[in-house]
């Protein structure tokens, strides 16, 4: 799981941008966050003019010095779009920047399957310097294959991640990429991505530095680990993250009874569906190794249970 939202990015505290006034000043790395809340001055499908004014005003003042940038509310994300381009035509003005969130946004500002994105790979064609890039992102959510040789840790958070968006990360040439995390979702809202969408990532053949993978938030996690249990990118993985999905004992016994996992630091496999028995044997086979922190119980409705992600709806 990542840093927290409201703390730190990239190992740099953030810090608020004012609306008005000059920036303040900072003690170390710094993130800066950029947010507008003009709710009742939305535009369907159109950049919100306050969030355009006041990114203009921050590159303005900031410029050369900036190294990390966190994109808050851009207005209302359900119907002011994102301000990718926005970004990308600030980059002759924002040379250093090594690290970028778009989407800092919290589910009570806009729920994450509603947030208006478009195609984030432009940023990562606009800033070849760019080290680490965080998206978060529901309705049209979208990802070009890209080739960048700089981009050392990408993060997809979403409640629905689609195919297309997947296989086109996965198509992308990315030589430098030591962590990967992919936030799959659920059916619900689009996400239909299967274990055979992973199949080029899964079997090593894809991102050659490749030390961190996360496959997180995903109604699907049973099927993730009993692929996992025998994919050759796991042999050279440091962590692996399960996290945020509705992991049972089908696919923590198939982790925990496959190829060896004693060489990773950490399987986070945090919030999880599975029994107390089972967490107990698998504590056991990976002392130290894994989390099986945060249980979840299923809800019953008539004669069906059900599993939640941690984020959906």
């Amino acid at each position: 799981m990542t840093e927290s939202d409201t703390d730190f990015f990239a190992g740099r505290t953030i810090v608020e941008v004012p609306a008005d006034g000059p920036l303040p000043d900072t003690d170390g790395p710094t993130a800066w966050r950029i947010a507008t809340h003009d709710w009742d001055n939305r535009t369907d499908h159109k950049l919100s003019p306050d969030f355009r004014d006041a990114l203009e005003r921050f590159v303005d003042r900031a410029g050369e010095s900036v190294e990390a940038l966190v994109i808050g509310s851009w207005g209302y994300a359900a119907f002011n779009v994102a301000p990718i381009a926005q970004l990308c035509a600030a980059a002759p003005r924002l040379p250093n920047l090594k690290a970028l969130f778009l989407g800092d946004i919290g589910s009570e500002e806009c729920e994450i399957s509603w947030m208006q994105v478009g195609d984030v790979s432009p940023l990562l064609t606009a800033y070849p310097g760019l080290e680490v890039l965080r998206v978060r992102g529901g309705e049209d959510f979208r990802f070009s294959p890209v080739r960048h040789q700089r981009l050392r840790r990408l993060e997809v958070e979403s409640g629905g991640l689609r195919p297309a968006f997947v296989r086109a990360v996965l198509d992308s040439e990315l030589p430098a990429l030591e962590e990967l995390e992919l936030w799959l979702g659920t059916p619900d809202y689009g996400g239909d991505t299967t274990v055979a969408d992973l199949a080029p990532l899964l079997a090593g053949e894809r991102f050659p530095a490749l030390r961190r993978l996360g496959l997180c938030n995903s109604a699907i996690a049973d099927d993730l680990a009993e692929a996992l249990a025998a994919a050759p990118v796991v042999r050279r993985l440091e962590t692996l993250d399960l996290s945020l999905g509705t992991l049972g004992d089908r696919g923590a016994l198939a982790l925990a009874g496959g190829q060896p996992l004693t060489h990773l630091a950490k399987l986070d496999l945090s919030h999880h569906y599975v029994s107390e028995d089972t967490v107990a044997a698998v504590e056991a086979a990976l002392p130290g190794v894994v989390d099986l922190s945060d249980p979840q119980e299923e809800e019953e409705d008539e004669d069906e249970t059900y599993r939640y992600t941690a984020v959906s709806e």
